[in-house]
């Protein structure tokens, strides 16, 4: 070697030569323990469409245009959004320190050294006074990832990075639905609210009917306690469907990250645009494409990652620290070509017995079996919400259309037992009874009402649906040697 010139790009040849070993073991995507279809009684028919064609994208999903701005809104105010972002951010960054790793660190210097020796010492008997100028560029202990640990440790690195950003898409779904069902919550509750003040208004009406009959001799004083016990039933109920619509609007609020305007409140269930439905057809296969058990499996390729570094820690590494600059006694011969100085000294280690090396490989194939357990669970999990929603979802309109019919009978009843009152055929206690039955069926109603829109919106979240980004691209699994 002639001169320092030669020394980083023979480094550089030496590291493409021979950086291609990897020692993580080859990742496979393990079985899902769950079966291909769904249960029976779910109603839903065998298919093996691909996720995109089962989940519409949320705009899509989500009609109701007042809905849609809220969403949007939370997409961009919401706190839990917005911390999720930065750890990803913060992952990516990480990522690429982890990367750099396999770079070589390059720094340059300038030194000036003055040194005197007193006459004692020197050869001559004479005090000397010498300088020393020197500028170098330095290649400090940079590792020859022969056995891809550096490789391993960048690899998980990046499983890492990608599990942080199906948690951010885990979060967005979250919120969609969240901020879907705040809504519903308080149409419905202000459903309730009307229910309970129409029904105040009717008993106050009846109050005064039966008051004026008592004035007149025609009914005894104690219906007019018992209906006045009904007025005040319902003054109660409106008291607290008021308060309830009130904690409704401090969680949506909450959800979206700002004031929700009055013009943007749902007016009821009945004035929100119907969602879309989904396609019957849905395979199991959807759940690989669920954020969170996207994020298990990124998680478990980190796991096959730290097992290929644990085994480089085993085998030789070799550094390499080189310099090569000038050196001088005076500043004006520092760039002379007989100045030029350099060195190279290339260091290897070889592991002969280190206890804590060997522990560590064990700890870290104990991680990929936790891993692997995660991301079966994560699976069952997914599984077990994916079966419930579609059972509540293939029973709940039978529930709803029964209730309907219940309203209409008892609403018939109501009206039947306040005919036959007014002409004293029947007493109070029977209209009484039919007033405080159809109060219960009509708030029944509005609850099956808001139970089919949730289930949807349940069905719709388990499924993963909620965004329309691309999928996170996956890493290039590693290679057993």
């Amino acid at each position: 070697m002639k001169n320092a010139a030669n020394i980083l790009p023979l480094a550089l040849g030496v590291l493409s030569a021979v950086s291609g070993c990897n020692l993580a073991p080859t990742y496979s995507r393990p079985d899902a323990p769950v079966p291909a279809q769904w249960p029976a009684h779910a109603g839903i028919e065998p298919s093996t469409q691909p996720a995109t064609d089962v989940l519409p994208d949320w705009r899509e999903f989500f009609a109701d245009g007042k809905l849609q701005q809220l969403i949007e809104k939370a997409l961009d105010q919401n706190r839990d959004l917005r911390l999720a972002a930065l750890n990803v951010e913060r992952a990516r960054q990480l990522y690429g320190v982890q990367r750099a790793e396999a770079l070589p660190t390059v720094d340059a210097s300038a030194a000036f050294n003055r040194q005197r020796v007193p006459g004692e010492l020197s050869r001559d008997g004479r005090a000397v006074t010498s300088n020393l100028f020197s500028a170098n560029v330095a290649l400090v202990a940079w590792e020859l990832d022969l056995f891809g640990r550096i490789r391993s440790l960048s690899d998980a690195a990046l499983q890492q990075f990608l599990a942080s950003e199906q948690a951010r898409r885990g979060v967005q779904i979250m919120l969609i639905s969240g901020v879907a069902d705040a809504y519903l919550n308080l149409a419905a509750d202000l459903e309730s609210l009307k229910l309970a003040q129409s029904t105040l208004q009717a008993q106050q009406d009846t109050y005064n009917l039966v008051k004026k009959r008592l004035e007149g001799g025609i009914s005894p004083e104690i219906d007019l306690h018992r209906v006045q016990t009904q007025v005040e039933t319902a003054r109660r109920e409106v008291a607290r469907f008021t308060q309830q619509v009130a904690l409704d609007r401090n969680a949506l609020e909450l959800l979206v990250g700002a004031p929700v305007p009055d013009d943007l409140l749902p007016a009821g269930l009945s004035q929100i645009t119907p969602l879309k439905e989904l396609k019957p057809g849905i395979s199991s296969e959807i759940l690989l494409s669920r954020p969170d058990i996207i994020q298990a499996e990124n998680q478990l390729r980190a796991a096959y990652a730290n097992i290929g570094a644990a085994r480089a820690v085993l085998f030789p590494r070799i550094t390499l620290t080189t310099t090569g600059g000038t050196a001088s006694n005076e500043l004006a011969g520092l760039f002379d070509a007989s100045s030029r100085a350099w060195t190279f000294a290339p260091q290897m280690v070889m592991p002969i017995f280190d206890a804590r090396a060997w522990s560590a490989l064990k700890v870290t194939k104990v991680d990929r079996q936790i891993a692997l357990t995660q991301y079966e669970k994560a699976i069952q999990t997914g599984f077990r919400e994916v079966a419930d929603a579609l059972a509540v979802r293939s029973t709940v309109g039978q529930e709803l259309a029964a209730q309907e019919s219940l309203v209409r009978a008892v609403a018939e009843t109501y009206r039947l037992s306040l005919a036959r009152y007014e002409k004293g055929v029947d007493s109070y206690l029977d209209v009484l009874d039919a007033q405080r039955s159809l109060f219960a069926a009509e708030e029944v109603l509005i609850a099956f009402r808001h139970a089919m829109w949730s289930s949807q919106v349940r069905l719709y979240a388990v499924l993963g649906g909620g965004w329309n980004e691309p999928s996170a691209p996956v890493a290039t699994p590693a290679t057993e040697p």
